[in-house]
Order: C-alpha cells, then structure tokens, then sequence
C-alpha cells in the first residue's frame, strides 16, 4: 500500500514540473498574412526620416527608358529589374520624355529605398524597396481652388500684356495658358493678332487651382471683358438650355457667331489687307487678304460652315482651298503644304474643323497662310467682312436667370479688380 501511495505521489510531481515546464517555453509566433506583412514592410520604410536620406532628382530624356535613369540614380540592374516587374499602375515601356524621378537613398545604403516618378502635376508613383522586394503605391496630389481677377492694358500684344499683369498670381505656364484661353473666348469676335490697339484693355475673371506640392494650374473662366477703341465687349459663362455656346455678350447673344475670326489657333501676323512689295515678284500690287506666319505643318481650319468648291493647285496661290459659306461668303486658304483628310471639291466642312497645313506652296518665301474672304464674288478685308456676325440670342425664357447671372459675375469681377494690387489681379 506505502508503494503505490509513493508512485502515485512521484507521478504527481513529475506532472506539476511538466506543466510548469510548459508554462516556461516561449509561445511561437502565429503565421501572419501576406498582406499584413507588406504593412509592416511599407511601415519599416516609412519610418525613415527625410532628413537621413540623400535625395537624387533627374528627368527621362527622349527616347530614354526606364532602365537608363534608374542606372543613374544609382539603382543595380537586379534591382532594376525587380523594380520593373513590380509595376502594375504604369506600362514602363510606355513614359514620357521629361518625366521627373526622385530618387531617395538612406545614408547607410547605396541604393535607393523609394523611387519617385511625376506621372502628371497631381499624380505621383512611389516606388518603395526593402531588400529586394519592391513595393508601388499612387499618390493623387489635393488641389485647391479659388477665384482671381487678371486685369492689364495692351501695350504691344495681348500675351506681354497678360505677362506683366498677373505674374504676382500666376507662373509663367498658367499665364500662357489663361492668354490662350482668353483668346479661345473671343475667337468669334476679335481676332488677338489684329484687332488689338495700344491702350485695349481687358479683364477676366478665372479659377485658379493650386497644389500642395506648389503646381499651379487654370481652370474655368467665368467672365471677361475687351475694351476696345473705348468700346466693351462682355463675355458671360452661361448654360443655356437651348443655345449653343458657352458665353454670352452683354446683349445676351451667344459668342458662338458663323464664323471664327482667324483661320489658325496661333495668330502671328506677317502681313494685314492692303498694299505691300511683293516679296517674288518685286513689285507692288494690292494684297488682297491676309498672311498669318505659322511654321510648317500647323493645321489650317475652316472658319464656318461649309462646302469645299476647291481643293488644287492655284498657280501662284500653290495648294489652294475654297469654300463656300452661306450668304454669299467664300474663304480661300492658300500657300498650303497640303490638304487634310477627306477634303476635296464636293465635301462638306464644319467650322473649327482642320481642312489643310500651313506651308510655302507656290509664290512663297516661307511657310505661312494667305488668307482671303470673298463676298459676292469680291474680295474683302477679312477684318471688317467678319466683324459684325452674332450668335442666338438667349430665349426670353432664360433672360431673367442670365441677367441675374451677369449682374452677379460683373460685380465679383469689380470687386476683385478692385482689392488687387494696382488693380490688376487678386485672390
């Protein structure tokens, strides 16, 4: 009986140590996710401070790859490669020249830990490594929007005059583009290359959009005004429920007119409607349109509506187009390198649409277009032939709403004109 009270006794001592044995070893770790241990990876990477890394900035040259810039910021052709093929958001065989890549690297590495490439202002695509293992992710850049008020006085054209005006709210790539757009508004009514006189002024009234990394775009403009010869002209972003255009004038008639003002979208004047020394022939003769210089191959568009009644050689006019209007209206194109798609003697054209490219055809010395508007079969001084064509007027059942509108939109404009330094631009 002692003997079995003993074992029983020494079995429950060797269980009590088992246990506590047990209790002692350490616990392992469970099995973590896949995507759980990426976190932790991009997290690991994450918490580098700025401040220890050594940062590379470049830009793809044309016709470079992917590959060529990467080996110049210091990445190995295995890393490279890795890097390639971790990419899904972009096709690396596919970017564009003058892409800028950051390149990011501790100061305890020699190559880079995150890869940075400005895919557009607002998009951003970080490469992110830890090893071998690389990681992407896309960056999308918050914009924030106001609303200015760029106002300035023709002294020479409208682009040096927009240049000296709102450079206090504008860099240099958004006042071009606002000067474009400007002209984009009015392209019915006044042609920015001619019509312009010293002592013209303007105003516009334009989102602004900027980024937190500094980038600076224009958005919509809302309102805008040409003082021409003492006279102005408004414009009005309006959605008319049955007009087409996207402004309107004081009066209330769209801007979208019969016709645009200039056949080209870059309006450079060589020569204007009148007498000059033929550069060919040397002699002076009556130039009866208008030479707008433009460099090869810039395309030519119809300003209205209309049917091609030729498409040929024009002997001193070289490749020549004609197209006829209605009311008696005939364009001519002449000079050209060659015409576009389709067009030929029959085929109907719509206004804006590309019809032929600015060459040196025929009695030329460069490459420009000669430019002619024909009324009952005379020629005409495009400048006052296409002066005075409006557009629909608002229906009498939305002049209450545009009216309203105007008065509105008139009234921010003034008052942003007016806080600006000297008038010119404001937030």
């Amino acid at each position: 009986m002692k003997a079995v009270i003993a074992r029983a006794a020494t079995y429950v001592v060797v269980a009590i140590l088992v246990a506590g044995a047990l209790y002692e070893l350490p616990q392992l770790p469970e099995k973590r996710p896949a995507e759980e241990l990426l976190s932790a990876r991009r997290q690991r990477i994450a918490d580098i401070p700025l401040a220890m890394l050594r940062e590379r900035i470049d830009t793809l040259a044309s016709g470079e790859s992917l590959r060529g810039v990467f080996a110049r910021g210091g990445v190995t052709a295995v890393l490279t490669e890795q890097a390639l093929k971790s990419l899904t958001i972009i096709n690396p065989g596919r970017v564009r020249a003058g892409m800028p890549v950051v390149f990011r690297t501790p100061q305890t590495d020699s190559a880079p830990t995150e890869i940075v490439l400005q895919l557009a202002i607002d998009r951003l695509l970080h490469l992110k490594r830890d090893g071998e293992i690389w990681t992407e992710s896309e960056e999308r850049l918050p914009w924030t929007t106001d609303t200015i008020a760029v106002g300035g006085s023709i002294a020479s054209t409208l682009y040096e005059a927009m240049d000296s005006s709102a450079k206090a709210v504008l860099p240099a790539g958004a006042r071009q583009q606002l000067t474009w757009s400007l002209a984009d508004v009015f392209e019915y009514k006044i042609d920015m290359s001619r019509d312009l006189q010293p002592g013209d002024a303007f105003r516009v009234l334009v989102e602004r959009s900027s980024s937190s990394s500094g980038a600076v775009r224009v958005g919509r403009i809302l309102a805008a005004t040409f003082t021409l010869s003492g006279t102005e002209l408004q414009a009005i972003r309006y959605a008319s429920q049955s007009v087409r255009g996207d402004f309107f004038d004081q009066t209330g008639k769209s801007m979208r007119a019969a016709f645009l003002r200039a056949p080209l979208e870059f309006r450079r004047i060589s020569s204007t409607f009148g007498g000059r020394f033929h550069p060919i022939l040397g002699v002076w003769k009556q130039h009866k349109g208008t030479d707008y210089a433009a460099a090869f191959g810039t395309p030519v568009r119809a300003i209205g509506d209309g049917v091609v009644i030729r498409a040929s050689w024009g002997n001193g006019y070289g490749n020549m187009l004609d197209i006829r209007h209605r009311n008696g209206f005939v364009t001519r194109y002449g000079h050209l390198r060659g015409f576009a798609s389709g067009v030929h003697a029959g085929s109907r054209v719509t206004i804006g649409q590309t019809v032929a490219y600015v060459g040196a055809t025929g009695l030329a010395t460069g490459p420009h277009l000669h430019f002619e508007v024909l009324v009952d079969g005379v020629q005409r001084d495009p400048r006052t032939a296409l002066r005075d064509r409006s557009g629909d007027p608002v229906p009498a059942s939305e002049r209450q709403d545009f009216d309203r509108l105007r008065a509105q939109i008139l009234a921010t404009l003034e008052s942003r004109a007016a806080t600006a330094p000297t008038g010119l631009a404001a937030r």
